[in-house]
């Protein structure tokens, strides 16, 4: 048995009737080069089936349970799964016609929107047969529990290919054989077991929690006496129509654009990759407010997820995370005002953020009882306290570095790859970014009650990335 850390244990208890706490990638996969009247649908999907069957060794979670511990004393534990069946995970679906990127969507949303079975490994992958051009999609979808953005790439690594042709691998001398699940007295026994030593971990979790909070405070006053605005705080964000109870359905969308374009923009105004997303993100919900009637009451703030991965385990699964709150200057009207005034603002939150190096986060999770936190957020679930509250930020934006180079899953060309990151009770939007192969692919998961155009949303990122790229020309030109 081996424990779920803070954050990945609380990921679990989060989960409820309408949050659905896992992520997901999309891949879109060229047929296979020259050969392409050889392979039948079936027969490409028996090369993906035979490809994860081959490697699920290298990811050992992927044949693990997570299993509570009786009455919630303690944190879930994992365990390899005897009743492991790889088909219980696999699923072909033929998309309608024309089998476009539309068609595509609606796929995924309907995936996200379902929620993993707790009694078997929590993942599952959907193979996505009759897209337009003879390609193939992959909808890969796993518990949040299980990886974050990063270790999520690693993942899908293990599954994918440099070329046309597999790699050869290294098989296991002994066939897998999981031990028998534990039996509830032996999980109650364990947790027992733990929790002698339990205080003294909650009492030197307080403590750095407490310092973490001083040092914050402690920053913020320092910054107001220098004349720097302190990055937003909890519960500061505007009331908007993205936020409140979020139902169990999603909606889903994507757009790409080339990466040079993204770089241009970061060359000529001095900002970071990350910044240009942001400031890309901040333009179309500007816009989003704008066609719905709205004014919000000061800029929208976004969650910013941060790693807090060493080089040495950038290839573990597990969530290693903390967050930064930063302000969409959406109440500026210039694209590239709001782009500097964005980038100055992360500056400001990524220094409060290495104050504390992720540890509040991680010491909150760590001390929190799994059966308190599900219990209290069925109960705010159930009583629709987020339609009440003020958010804790109106949208979670997130953007995941990929490989620079092309892959290959079964044989077949990734030609996309879009991330898609999970939506929270009140936060009824994610905004997830990965680049791949000299290209920036979004992925934009909504609440179906909340933003059931998320394509809008999808066409108005477009529109505000190519009004930086157009600025950043502009600029060129002038200085030229």
């Amino acid at each position: 048995m081996e424990p779920l850390p803070g954050i990945d244990a609380a990921f679990l208890a989060l989960e409820n009737g309408s949050t659905r706490l896992h992520v997901g990638a999309v891949l879109v996969l060229d047929p296979p080069e020259g050969r392409r009247l050889l392979f039948s649908p079936s027969t490409r999907y028996a090369q993906i089936r035979r490809i994860i069957e081959q490697r699920l060794h290298l990811v050992p979670q992927l044949r693990q349970r997570a299993i509570r511990v009786p009455l919630g004393l303690h944190h879930p534990v994992w365990v390899d799964d005897p009743e492991f069946e790889l088909d219980d995970h696999l699923r072909r679906v033929s998309l309608p016609a024309p089998g476009g990127s539309r068609e595509l969507d609606e796929l995924v949303a309907d995936v996200m929107s379902r929620p993993l079975e707790l009694d078997r490994p929590l993942w599952e992958m959907v193979v996505a047969e009759d897209l337009a051009g003879g390609r193939m999609g992959v909808i890969a979808k796993l518990h949040h529990s299980i990886l974050d953005g990063v270790s999520g790439a690693s993942l899908l690594a293990a599954f994918l290919d440099l070329g046309p042709r597999t790699r050869p691998l290294e098989m296991p001398t002994e066939p897998w054989q999981p031990l028998p699940l534990p039996t509830q007295g032996a999980l109650l026994k364990y947790a027992l077991a733990s929790l002698v030593h339990q205080p003294e971990v909650a009492v030197g979790a307080f403590h750095r929690g407490v310092d973490a909070l001083v040092d914050v405070a402690e920053h913020n006053r320092r910054l107001q006496e220098e004349g720097t605005v302190p990055p937003p705080s909890p519960f500061s964000a505007p009331r908007t129509s993205i936020n409140g109870y979020i139902s169990s359905r999603r909606r889903f969308a994507t757009t790409s654009m080339p990466l040079e374009d993204v770089k241009l923009v970061r060359r000529t105004f001095g900002t970071t990759v990350n910044d240009v997303i942001l400031t890309g993100v901040a333009g179309a919900l500007r816009h989003l407010m704008a066609k719905r009637g709205e004014d919000p009451r000061g800029p929208l703030v976004a969650l910013v997820p941060v790693s807090t991965r060493q080089d040495s385990d950038s290839g573990a699964l597990g969530n290693q995370i903390s967050g930064m709150l930063v302000s969409l200057a959406t109440t500026v009207e210039d694209p590239v005002e709001r782009l500097l005034t964005i980038s100055a603002g992360a500056k400001v939150a990524k220094a409060q953020q290495r104050l504390t190096g992720g540890r509040l986060v991680q010491d909150l999770a760590q001390m929190a009882s799994p059966a308190l936190t599900s219990r209290a957020m069925r109960w705010a679930s159930g009583l629709r306290i987020f339609d009440r509250l003020p958010p804790l930020f109106n949208v979670t934006i997130s953007s995941v570095p990929g490989p620079g180079f092309g892959l290959w899953c079964a044989g077949s060309r990734v030609v996309a790859l879009h991330p898609v990151g999970p939506v929270a009770e009140g936060v009824g939007l994610n905004v997830t970014a990965m680049t791949y192969h000299g290209w920036l692919h979004f992925g934009l998961l909504g609440c179906r009650r909340l933003v059931p155009d998320v394509a809008d949303l999808a066409v108005l990122l477009d529109d505000a990335m190519g009004e930086l790229a157009a600025a950043a020309l502009d600029a060129r030109g002038a200085a030229g």
